[in-house]
């Protein structure tokens, strides 16, 4: 028997995986503003490194499209030699939370707010990659990007280099449509090669007027962040990015995970050990300048279908990148930049949840509303700020489902009314207990009954008293609390 059994099938699995990568990692770099061959770096070091640790087997690590926006803002903010700094700092904290066995209770972060941080994500960058498809400069917000759509396709129907760029970029996002639906033999070619393919060679057959990927070599674009850029690590801003950056990444990861797992029957994932993968390739890519990596469901969902059996076949995609990044970088020159801002709105759409959305409407209205406001609030405010709005509702909303409480009275029409609390009574709750409360006759004794109560908070506690001490009139008994 073969000491490599699986081998012809993950080599194959790598291929594929290679070739679904190498636009995706290109086009990510572009839309980040960093150099093209950045992208190849985290790439390379998230097949490689990432790839032959333990957590979990067949999920491939990479620059990922759900980063793009937070990256971009990043280096915009504080500059490329800083982002170094900030996906270094995302590495170790990632190690530290991974052992420190946090990586499981990634797990319980709502769904909702994880796709509503999706759809933001998407949708921002599909507004900002259209600005590139129609060769226009994007505004700085996210709301700007989107209200100022309609002015920029105006404006570009008036230039001959803005039309050849938008049918290049709408071209490629056709093919990527329709790439599903060709024949089997057709789509051994994975579609965002095909589609970047196509644009590239229809761009050099026709001249086209339009912006290309800039080359600066391999070596030339790995600059290791200096001494003076990890002073920045005083401000506050920094931080907070820091933060944001280790959230994202790691929920994306470890959601990738989740669904990577229910798509093939080999051994499932260990959360904590692909934490601590992460973590291992963030740290490094920080050492090199280049982009963070997370898990990537594309790519991911890629190596799966392709028949990959063990973790061979994603460090093989790793080494196919390395090989082509210090062979071929010169290729990279000729890709069309709408083609790559159309295979990153192809990317951006499939980031929104809308058919989950419609279903989450119908079934679970509150988590749907929660999913929107975190999408809006990534678009209107900022990554970070949505997330934690995100957050927030979803605690609010679980408090205020298990602050489930009931209030019955039973009055004999003589002697006192007996008023009986049961359930759970939280702040939340309280202007339903105060105005049934506030409801019952003054001129009655009146008996409030606690002792079905699981659980009263503070802020329960002192009203109820406060009402107590106020309802009953002068000439009537003050009302009795009975305690839990």
């Amino acid at each position: 028997m073969s000491k490599y059994p699986h081998l012809k099938a993950d080599f194959t699995a790598s291929l594929v995986v290679f070739l679904v990568a190498l636009p995706l990692c290109v086009g990510v770099a572009v839309a980040s503003g960093v150099p093209a061959e950045l992208g190849l770096v985290t790439g390379i070091v998230g097949g490689i490194v990432a790839g032959l640790m333990r957590g979990s087997s067949l999920q491939v690590s990479g620059p990922a499209a759900g980063l793009t926006v937070l990256v971009y803002e990043a280096v915009d903010e504080f500059g490329l030699p800083v982002l170094g700094v900030v996906v270094l700092a995302t590495g170790v904290l990632q190690i530290g939370m991974g052992v420190l066995k946090l990586g499981r209770y990634f797990r319980a972060i709502s769904v909702s707010v994880v796709e509503g941080m999706l759809a933001g994500i998407g949708l921002v960058l599909i507004a900002g990659q259209l600005y590139a498809v129609l060769d226009a400069k994007a505004p700085e917000s996210g709301l700007g990007k989107i209200a100022g759509l309609p002015e920029a396709l105006i404006d570009s129907l008036s230039s001959t280099g803005s039309l050849a760029s938008l049918a290049l970029g709408a071209g490629t996002v056709a093919v990527l449509v329709l790439w599903k639906r060709l024949p089997a033999r057709v789509r051994v070619v994975p579609g965002p090669l095909a589609a970047i393919g196509l644009a590239t060679a229809a761009a050099v057959a026709f001249d086209a007027p339009v912006a290309t990927v800039e080359v600066n070599g391999l070596l030339g674009s790995i600059q290791p962040p200096s001494l003076s850029a990890f002073g920045e690590l005083a401000g506050l801003g920094l931080i907070g990015t820091i933060v944001a950056f280790t959230l994202i990444a790691s929920a994306e990861s470890l959601f990738s995970a989740a669904a990577v797992d229910r798509m093939h029957d080999g051994p499932r994932t260990a959360y904590d050990k692909e934490l601590v993968a992460q973590g291992a390739g963030n740290a490094l890519c920080g050492v090199l300048g280049a982009l963070p990596m997370t898990a990537v469901i594309v790519r991911s969902a890629a190596n799966v279908q392709a028949g990959a059996r063990t973790k061979a076949s994603r460090v093989l995609h790793g080494v196919w990148l390395l090989l082509f990044a210090a062979l071929l970088p010169g290729v990279l020159a000729y890709i069309p930049i709408p083609a790559l801002a159309g295979v990153l709105v192809h990317a951006g759409a499939k980031l929104i949840p809308v058919r989950s959305l419609v279903n989450l409407w119908r079934q679970h209205r509150g988590e749907a509303v929660i999913l929107i406001v975190t999408a809006v609030s990534i678009v209107a405010v900022s990554m970070f700020e949505g997330v934690l709005v995100g957050v927030a509702l979803s605690v609010v909303k679980t408090a205020w489902d298990a602050s489930h409480v009931k209030l019955e009275v039973i009055d004999k029409g003589s002697g006192p009314v007996q008023a009986y609390l049961s359930g759970n009574a939280t702040f939340l709750r309280l202007p339903k207990i105060l105005d049934s409360l506030e409801a019952l006759p003054k001129n009655r004794p009146v008996e409030l009954h606690l002792s079905g109560l699981h659980h009263l908070d503070h802020a329960c506690r002192t009203a109820l008293e406060s009402w107590a001490e106020r309802h009953s009139s002068a000439e009537t008994e003050p009302v009795k609390v009975t305690a839990m």
